[in-house]
């Protein structure tokens, strides 16, 4: 395919018109032209870039692909007056919804109750990527692919998105002038309007994610609190391990241990895990699961949260992305659903009961009790990869 531009404005004569050509000897500002030779028309591909620098003509060649109209703009795309959730692909489902915003790594769940005007630019590049994957259109071009948001940002949402569209029908065509997401992305072809070089295929490694995890205190919850999809404070009891990038905190994980009954063979011990959070700027990059993995490893290892005692994990989360990435892993099993919480006034009157035995007085459980919730809660267990995985 070739892709032609030619722009033409009128040659001013003003006087400041006449001294910028003087000063600088330019002649001739009046023509802008570039050919572009892109071996794309097999159709063979899924993910296309064409980088440069501003000025270069992307946007021009973007438009002449396939026509200005698959050229995605959030302009008179998002409501005022609805949350996000509810503005993309209000006639799909919500389970499709969810896991678009997941797999653009906004996984942050209050963003997703609130309207697009009043997010952060990270959060809005990253609705506008859920977007598309969720309406997965044909052909799309996304012109400023990256240019609003911080390089790390940048790149990991550029992963994010290769990852997700990939799983589509469509093509798309990324237009940027940063080339640092190349390696994120591993597009199948890339044009650079700078050199006017046409690359097939994308050799370049993605630049490898080392995450170093230190066990501590509550110290650092602080931090990731804000970006927990709970109002939950610290666990009683619990450690917690911390995953650092560069020497920056990325993701966090509580561990407890619990007792659990066997029946007639008594009673064993076992991990609890809580309080997972992945910071934004990492959310997407698959930080979060490697790490709640490692961690959960440790203890089937006995070298966790009671060096020398083996351990399963038990974990439990309301989170439907992460539900659907553990049922995935062959590493965890599934071990309860609640759609809903437990009767509210039973529990109350549990919680009365023991606060009696405990010679508490003057406690009544009319105002107290857990449960009621309509959050569904999906636990799972880590019993790590069988024997013949690991030979």
């Amino acid at each position: 395919m070739r892709v032609e531009v030619h722009h033409r404005c009128s040659d001013f004569n003003t006087y400041r018109a006449a001294r910028v050509k003087s000063l600088f000897n330019a002649e001739d500002g009046t023509r802008f032209d570039h050919t572009a030779d892109l071996d794309i028309d097999d159709g063979n591909w899924k993910l296309g870039v064409v980088v440069g620098p501003s000025g270069s003509g992307k946007t021009s060649i973007g438009t002449r692909l396939w026509g200005e109209e698959h050229i995605y703009t959030p302009d008179g795309q998002w409501p005022d007056d609805a949350p996000i959730v509810d503005a993309i692909a209000p006639g799909g489902s919500f389970d499709a919804v969810t896991a678009a915003l997941g797999q653009v790594g906004l996984g942050d769940v209050p963003s997703w109750l609130r309207p697009y005007r009043v997010l952060s630019n990270g959060e809005r590049f990253r609705a506008d990527l859920a977007r598309i994957i969720a309406e997965t259109p044909d052909r799309v071009v996304i012109d400023e692919f990256t240019s609003v948001v911080d390089r790390q940002i940048a790149r990991v949402g550029a992963q994010a998105f290769a990852k997700a569209w990939r799983r589509t029908p469509g093509q798309a065509v990324l237009l940027s002038c940063h080339y640092d997401i190349l390696d994120w992305l591993q597009p199948d072809w890339v044009y650079d309007t700078a050199a006017g070089s046409f690359t097939r295929g994308w050799v370049q490694r993605r630049p490898p994610i080392t995450v170093e995890v230190r066990e501590g205190g509550w110290d650092l919850w602080p931090l990731f609190e804000p970006h927990h999809y709970l109002k939950a404070g610290p666990m009683p009891g619990a450690r917690c391990y911390v995953g650092f990038i560069d020497g920056e905190p990325v993701v966090h994980l509580g561990v407890s241990t619990q007792y659990v009954n066997l029946g007639k063979r008594g009673q064993s011990i076992e991990a609890r895990a809580c309080r997972m959070v992945v910071m934004p700027e990492w959310q997407g990059a698959g930080v979060g699961m490697r790490f709640l993995n490692h961690v959960c490893e440790l203890q089937r290892q006995g070298k966790g949260r009671l060096p020398g005692r083996r351990m399963t994990t038990v974990f439990h989360t309301s989170h439907p992305q992460l539900c659907a990435a553990l049922r995935r892993d062959p590493k965890w099993r599934q071990v309860s659903a609640a759609l809903h919480g437990v009767h509210k006034t039973r529990s109350a009157r549990s919680i009365t009961s023991t606060k009696r035995k405990n010679g508490l007085s003057g406690f009544t459980g009319d105002s107290a009790g857990y449960g009621g919730h309509f959050r569904a809660v999906q636990g799972f267990r880590y019993v790590g990869l069988p024997k013949e995985h690991n030979q």
